[in-house]
Formats: C-alpha cells, sequence, structure tokens
C-alpha cells in the first residue's frame, strides 16, 4: 500500500520538473547576499506566498536587534505550517535563504540562474536553494497526492545562516519555533550529496587576538615596538607547537573530506599598522596594534575549554619570554560539535528513502563546517535533526556554483518519502 501511495506522489514529483525549475531559478533570482543581507524580505515573501496557496498558515518573523539588522536590512524570516487536522508529529524543513558574496571567476551571470544541460548556475544554486526548492516541491506533491497524513508540516526560510545563524534560526529557537512541543523532526536540505545523510558537524571557535607595541618614527623602529613582529612570534609558535598537535587528532565523527576528521586552526585574517585603503604612501610608523582572526575547527572528542586554553597558553608563554610582549584575546563565536544518533527516527526514514529512491544504502557523514543544525539541538534542544538534499558539497561558494536538476528531482522524492514515513505511523 505504502509503495502505490509514495509512486503516486513521485509521478507528481517527476510531473513537476519544469516547476523545481522554475522555483530554483526564482529564488536565485533575489540577491540575497550577507553581508549585508539584501532582499530577504522580498524572498520570504515570494515563499510565503507560494505556501498560502497550498493551504500553510505563513509567519514572517523579523529577528529585531540581531548582529546586521537595521532598517535598511531588515532580518526576516518565514514560517509555514500546514496542519493535517490529525494528531501526530510534525516535519520541519529549514533551509537559509542568504547567500555568499559572488567574487570573482564566475563565466555565468551569478543572479541569472541559467539552466544549461541541466544544471542550474548561480549564487546559492547548490547553498542551498536547489534544497529548498526540493523541498517545497516534496511536500506540495504530498499534499496534490490526497494521502493522509498525520500531524503537521513546516517549511522555514532563514537569513544569516553564512554569518551564524543569529538572526534566523538561533532567534527562532529562541522564539520557542524549534521547540519540542511544536516540532519533531528537522530535515536541512544543506548540499551534501543526495546519496549521503549527515548526523552532524564539528565544533567551532573564533576568536580575534591583538599583540600590542609601541609607536615610533619608521626610521628609528628600535624607538618603538612592532606588534606586527610579535604577531609573528605567534604564527611561529602555532606552526612549531599547534598545528602539529591538532594534526595529530582524529575522530570518530563520520566527518568528509578525510582532512576534516582531524582539528584544523584556520589564521583568517592578519592587519596591522596602518590601515588598508589610504591612498598614497603610508605613514612611516611602526605599528603599535596587529589583530588576528582565528577560525579554530575541533572534534566532539574534544572539550571547547581545552580548545582555547591551547591557544591562550602559547600567549601566555610568549608573554613570559618573549620581551615586550602583550595580548587581548576576544571570543567571536563558540559552537559546540554536534551529532544526531544514527538510530533517530528522521535518519532511519530517510535511509531508507534513500534506499527505496536510489536503490543504495546511504552514506551517514558529518559536515566539516557548521550549519543550524547548532541552533536547533543548543536552544531549541530537539535531537531529531539531519542535513540531507540536493548539490555537490565542493561547489558551495564557489565561482559557477551550480544544482544537477535531476538531483533535485531526486532529493525531492527522497524528502516525501522520509516524511510520508514520519507521519504515516
Amino acid at each position: 500500500m505504502s509503495e502505490d501511495v509514495l509512486n503516486k506522489v513521485f509521478e507528481i514529483i517527476e510531473k513537476s520538473e519544469d516547476n523545481i525549475v522554475e522555483l530554483c531559478q526564482d529564488l536565485i533570482r533575489f540577491p540575497t547576499v550577507n553581508p549585508p543581507g539584501n532582499d530577504y524580505k522580498a524572498c520570504v515573501e515570494y515563499i510565503g506566498d507560494r505556501l498560502k496557496v497550498r493551504g500553510f498558515k505563513v509567519e514572517y518573523i523579523r529577528a529585531f536587534g540581531t548582529p546586521g539588522d537595521s532598517s535598511e536590512f531588515p532580518r526576516y524570516n518565514v514560517v509555514a505550517r500546514y496542519d493535517t487536522g490529525r494528531p501526530g508529529p510534525c516535519v520541519h524543513f529549514n533551509s537559509h535563504i542568504d547567500v555568499v558574496e559572488t567574487g570573482e571567476g564566475w563565466t555565468k551571470a551569478p543572479f541569472a540562474a541559467d539552466l544549461i544541460d541541466g544544471k542550474i548556475y548561480g549564487r546559492g544554486a547548490c547553498d542551498m536553494k536547489g534544497g529548498m526548492a526540493s523541498s517545497i516541491i516534496a511536500v506540495e506533491a504530498l499534499i496534490d497526492s490526497g494521502i493522509e497524513l498525520k500531524g503537521a508540516i513546516e517549511i522555514s526560510g532563514t537569513g544569516d545562516e553564512e554569518s551564524g545563524g543569529l538572526g534566523g534560526v538561533a532567534y527562532l529557537a529562541e522564539k520557542g519555533y524549534f521547540s519540542k512541543d511544536r516540532v519533531d523532526h528537522v530535515i536541512i536540505p544543506e548540499p551534501l550529496n543526495v546519496d549521503r545523510v549527515c548526523l552532524g558537524h564539528r565544533g567551532v571557535w573564533w576568536a580575534e587576538i591583538e599583540t600590542h607595541g609601541r609607536i615610533a618614527h619608521g626610521s628609528m623602529p628600535f624607538l618603538g615596538d612592532c606588534a606586527v613582529r610579535h604577531m609573528g612570534a605567534v604564527v611561529a609558535n602555532f606552526e612549531d607547537k599547534l598545528y602539529p598537535a591538532m594534526a595529530a587528532r582524529y575522530t570518530a565523527m563520520p566527518v568528509v573530506p578525510e582532512g576534516a576528521k582531524q582539528s584544523t586552526l584556520n589564521i583568517n585574517s592578519i592587519h596591522g599598522g596602518q590601515a588598508e585603503g589610504n591612498e598614497g604612501l603610508p605613514a612611516p610608523c611602526v605599528p603599535d596594534s596587529c589583530r588576528m582572526i582565528i577560525d579554530r575547527r575541533f572534534l566532539v572528542e574534544e572539550e571547547l575549554e581545552e580548545v582555547k586554553s591551547e591557544v591562550v597558553n602559547i600567549l601566555s608563554s610568549l608573554e613570559k619570554s618573549r620581551e615586550g610582549f602583550s595580548f587581548d584575546i576576544r571570543d567571536m563565536l563558540e559552537v559546540i560539535p554536534s551529532m544526531t544518533d544514527s538510530n533517530s527516527p528522521v535518519v532511519k526514514a530517510t535511509v531508507a528513502a534513500i534506499e527505496d529512491v536510489l536503490g543504495i544504502t546511504p552514506e551517514l557523514i558529518c559536515s566539516p563546517g557548521t550549519y543550524d543544525q547548532k541552533h536547533i539541538d543548543r536552544i531549541g534542544n530537539l535531537k531529531d535533526c539531519i542535513a540531507y538534499g540536493p548539490g555537490i558539497l565542493e561547489l558551495a561558494h564557489q565561482p559557477d556554483e551550480y544544482v544537477v536538476v535531476e538531483d533535485m528531482i531526486n532529493s525531492a522524492k527522497v524528502m516525501a518519502s522520509s516524511t510520508y514515513k514520519l507521519l504515516s505511523q
């Protein structure tokens, strides 16, 4: 019986190819670049207007007071709920609407959403407007099929995931939109390939380190103290001590790609001395300040406080051993690792759906970077959450980013099947 029902849903999805292409293209054509946070309101209203036609109750929620929220760039989100009228759980599909800057190297127009040889090109096609389109088509097919479901289905379009999610999922979780009395299962259509189910992600600590010096005339640097040289000593100690220590640690988490199975540290930026962007020659000064942003990704086996102490101990040791060295360190972002149990209902339902649709046993993985599961877990305290969607992970944030139409169709079938399995018991 369930096979007959799902075949009817799959047939609707297959006949919706033009629809899913058009939907994905429309979403890409909203240039929701973050920062600064362009066109959020227009994008979420487009999503909401579409879902109202299928009987969804739609809410637009502005994340007042969150980083970046302003009258010019308001942080708008949409949450749409379809209630079947029968008691049961709620399946929630969450997609972020924001995209990163386009950058250089494109051979296609970043927001034209051109369809070429079965691929839709554009910033956000892969990460993750293709996934949002798949989830919407999946849910519409379930509703249009007339099959009996229990409980409720929710779809949300949220902002600011690319900058930490504070104006999106984090804000909604704090307001109760991801609480256990409202939502049971969450699927986030991030681009992690159609044959994978993502259980979670590594942890992250962003921090700013500042080394101090003393300004002096550049012709007499011996009268000053160069903060950039002090930062050079920090980098040298990282190379000699921290990087080798991290390289020796491996996780039992199924993180991909292989290099992310160990701890990593990216030096995001270093700025010292005279500010960039001034015209003409710089003033001849010894820099009295140098700032470094570090991006530390850590494993479920590591404790956050130990991760921090490892860096602080290096800085403290330099303070004792290097003449004139002093520093400040400021936390910018902290995220603990998150991983859903492989036997949880949403994992088992999605694994079974992939086996049904693609005829393969999917790989269970974890993401090298964080995504909005962190807020659903930490703030909403909802553990039954995964990432699953179309798109090739390595294409995210790249020039000529694209999503394959066939992958969107197959992903929509998997999403519809997993939703049916969770709401028909």
